[in-house]
Parts: structure tokens; C-alpha cells; sequence
């Protein structure tokens, strides 16, 4: 088990704690609308080295499992592990399969041995760490020489269009913070694994209406996490304000919903 009991890192990102226990709530309802995280997840998939042939993997920010599965059908000969930090996620995902050991835990500090894998895969998981330098750090200590992190993560400029939507609205803050590209290619360059590719690739979405959009983010445990959030219940007419300045955005197959979306593989030096 890892301690989740210290107080918050620095910086604008969520208290982990509140984001273990959002995710934990999703957990029935994630699978039902995970359409980009299964997107995302497969086209980091299709950015592994053609050569790799892991022993044992982890699936660090597991969720339900779907890419353990999906590592495993991949790489039928190899160990899976899974870790979250949302134990209800992997209480969902443990009678599915795909990993042979199912640990919650936080990717800052790995509850794993040094040199314990050949390839960790995470994909949309890691904008939720505050200290991304020391999820490159734990990742590198795991992996063991020639190992590789492949990574997919959400940068600024996701959603984009709630985001300035609300703002027109109330001015207050309603959707998630992520830290920039710049960030993660800085960390990356820095962490002493050899970045074999990164880059940042718009994915867009489209909705009916925002009701939809919301409440997709909520089924995914998505939702607005941020300190300084407003608390209580949206007012009606702030709810009316949003969706006349999101209306604006409209285009010819629905409201447009950006993620800008980070894929990273690296490698670690023999």
C-alpha cells in the first residue's frame, strides 16, 4: 500500500488523494466511455520499439485493466504487472486478468524493485503526478538497462474549449490543469533515458451538447479536480452562460473537445 496520508506536492496539480478517490468511484462507469483513452492507449501501443520482447511489463496507471489485456494478448510469453493508485479501479480490473499481480500504488514511488522490468507502458495516467521528475526517476530505477517507458499523457491546451467556455461563463476555474509540452520534453531530456520519440498530437472529439461532455468527464473521474475549484453546485444561470459561449464553438459534427495528447518513448541506457 502507498502512503497517501502527506500532504499535497506543489503546484497546481490535483491532490492526489481526491484523484485516487474519483477514479475509484468511476470505476463501473469508466469502460463505457473511454473512447480516447482507448484511442490513446492503442496508438502508444503502435509506438513500442518492434524489437521489444519484455519478460515482465508493468502497466503503471492500469485503470480497469484494458491495455493489461491488451499487453497481455501483445507480449503472451511475459510476467504483467498492473499499479494504480485508484484501489477501486483495481479491484475492477483484477478478476478480468491480463496481470498476474494487481498493486495500488504511486508512481512517484514505485513499490518495486530496481531493475524490475523491460518495459513499463502508461497512457493517460502520469498528468495526474505533480513531480514528474520522479516518476522518470522511479521508471528509470525499474527498468531494467535497455528497458523502455512508453508514456501518453495530457498537456496544456485539453479541452480547451470548456476551458474558455467557462470562462466567458464565470471566470472561475472548471477544468483540469496540465502541465506544458515544454515541461515534459525539459523533464524528459533531463531524467538520463535516451528519448527515442515525443511529440504532441492533437486528438478531437465531438458532443451532441455539453451535458454530454460533463458528463462523460464524470463517468471517467475526469472532472474538475483543481484546487481552487468552486464548490457546491453550478447555479443555473452560470450552467446557461457556459453552454450559450460553447454553442459559439459548434461545428458541423458537434461540440469540439481537444486533447492534446503527449506520446513519449524512451529508453534506458545499457
Amino acid at each position: 500500500m502507498t502512503d497517501l496520508s502527506h500532504p499535497p506536492l506543489p503546484g497546481a496539480l490535483p491532490d492526489k488523494r481526491q484523484v485516487a478517490a474519483s477514479f475509484s468511484r468511476a470505476a463501473a462507469s469508466y469502460d463505457s466511455v473511454a473512447e480516447l483513452q482507448r484511442a490513446v492507449g492503442g496508438e502508444l501501443l503502435r509506438r513500442l520499439p518492434q524489437k521489444i520482447a519484455p519478460r515482465r511489463w508493468l502497466d503503471l496507471g492500469c485503470g480497469t485493466g484494458y491495455f493489461c489485456r491488451a499487453l497481455d494478448q501483445a507480449f503472451p510469453a511475459s510476467q504483467g504487472l498492473a499499479l494504480d493508485i485508484a484501489e477501486g479501479m483495481l479491484k475492477h480490473a483484477r478478476p478480468l486478468g491480463g496481470a498476474e499481480h494487481f498493486i495500488v500504488g504511486d508512481a512517484e514511488r514505485l513499490p518495486l524493485r530496481d531493475g524490475n522490468c523491460e518495459l513499463i507502458f502508461s497512457s493517460l495516467a502520469v498528468q495526474w503526478c505533480s513531480d514528474f521528475a520522479a516518476v522518470l526517476s522511479e521508471a528509470s530505477r525499474v527498468l531494467q538497462p535497455g528497458g523502455v517507458l512508453a508514456f501518453a499523457s495530457l498537456c496544456v491546451g485539453t479541452l480547451d474549449e470548456l476551458r474558455e467556455s467557462w470562462r466567458a461563463a464565470d471566470g472561475m476555474v472548471h477544468v483540469n490543469r496540465f502541465r506544458p509540452f515544454s515541461t515534459y520534453q525539459q523533464l524528459c531530456d533531463a531524467s538520463g533515458l535516451r528519448v527515442l520519440n515525443l511529440e504532441q498530437v492533437p486528438h478531437v472529439l465531438h458532443y451532441p451538447d455539453v451535458r454530454s461532455l460533463t458528463h462523460e468527464l464524470k463517468a471517467l473521474g475526469a472532472h474538475n479536480l483543481n484546487p481552487g475549484r468552486p464548490g457546491g453546485l453550478t447555479g443555473r444561470a452560470r450552467i446557461v452562460a457556459l453552454v450559450e459561449a460553447y454553442e459559439q464553438l459548434r461545428q458541423a459534427q458537434g461540440l469540439p473537445a481537444t486533447y492534446q495528447v503527449v506520446y513519449a518513448v524512451l529508453e534506458k541506457p545499457l
